[in-house]
């Protein structure tokens, strides 16, 4: 599978749905997107709704081909891995492309992820996530990521402070270097690579979907030349595409494929049409949906529970501390 074959074949790229200007808003899946744009390969676009917390999505898919977010480093290691398309071939071996891409998918990820659980007030991962799902499973799929995130970040009530502090330093510190390295150029190597598709993935989210009051934003537009760099990109990967459906399209709920996992759910604005009979493959849909959200629901409630339970027999050890006599 190899060069301009892969440009007579259908790809489609299944991400979390668009939102913020953004024709998906998740800053894993915006990578993905914008990767396929800057090496020009024609794909479909199609979202899945049903499994907010699934790390499966983004996916890209083939005939049989499937690349996942949780296989071989992600879905654009995977097409360079799987002979799809490489952008890196020449700068494999290059110590600044290691190096800032290492940044990026560390020190940046992490303050993205910040931003989006601890550091606002939670509407843009409203949007993102849970905005299609019955409020109360949203809320509290909410809440069980929230915990999530703190866990995977090391962040305690002891530490809370230092940590936010540091996210942010390194942050500042990844935006210095890259603004350094990419001066006025178009691509921080010249042409396209994966290393400009995760940075515009990380530059356009921060940009269009954190608020006005957000720390990492406006850390970032201290820094006019990467802004300048992501609005470029946006005009030519984004806005143009968003007047021209010539190589991306929205298939309808019935043809979409599944993770491996359990079933997706398509969606896209179209037409009202006839009501029909549903097909068994629906109705299996169907069923299987209610199901999930069924399970989820009570898998939250019980993680809700413990932790209330974990929280009092904190309060009752603290209450037992102090009766204690150190005399």
């Amino acid at each position: 599978m190899e060069g301009a074959s892969e440009t007579e074949r259908e790809f489609t790229l299944v991400a979390r749905k668009p939102c913020f200007g953004l024709p998906t808003a998740c800053p894993h899946c915006l990578p993905v997107f914008i990767y396929l744009k800057l090496a020009k390969i024609p794909f479909r676009l199609g979202f899945n709704l049903t499994f907010p917390d699934s790390d499966q999505v983004p996916y890209v898919e083939s005939g049989a081909y499937v690349a996942y977010n949780n296989e071989k480093g992600g879905v654009i290691e995977s097409l360079k891995e799987d002979g799809i398309v490489d952008l890196d071939l020449e700068l494999r071996s290059v110590p600044e492309f290691i190096s800032s891409k290492a940044m990026i998918s560390s020190w940046l990820e992490e303050a993205i992820i910040y931003e989006l659980w601890l550091g606002s007030d939670g509407t843009s991962a409203h949007n993102i996530y849970y905005d299609d799902l019955p409020w109360p499973v949203g809320k509290l799929l909410y809440l069980k990521q929230i915990r999530s995130v703190k866990q995977r970040l090391g962040i305690t009530k002891d530490n809370a402070e230092r940590r936010e502090a540091e996210i942010y330093r390194r942050a500042k510190v990844v935006y210095e270097a890259l603004s350094t390295m990419l001066g006025e150029g178009s691509f921080f190597f010249g042409r396209p690579s994966s290393l400009d598709a995760f940075f515009l993935g990380h530059a356009l989210f921060t940009l269009q979907a954190l608020p006005e009051a957000s720390l990492l934003r406006n850390r970032f537009l201290e820094h006019g030349n990467l802004v300048r760099y992501a609005e470029k990109h946006k005009s030519e990967c984004i806005e143009a595409v968003s007047s021209s459906s010539s190589d991306m399209h929205f298939p309808p709920s019935s043809s979409a494929s599944a993770p491996r996992e359990g079933p997706s759910h398509w969606s896209s604005k179209t037409k009202s049409k006839p009501k029909r009979e549903k097909t068994e493959e629906e109705k299996t849909f169907r069923k299987r949906a209610k199901c999930f959200l069924a399970a989820q629901f009570t898998a939250v409630l019980l993680f809700i529970t413990i932790m209330r339970r974990s929280d009092d027999n904190e309060l009752d050890l603290d209450d037992d501390d102090g009766d204690l006599d150190y005399d």
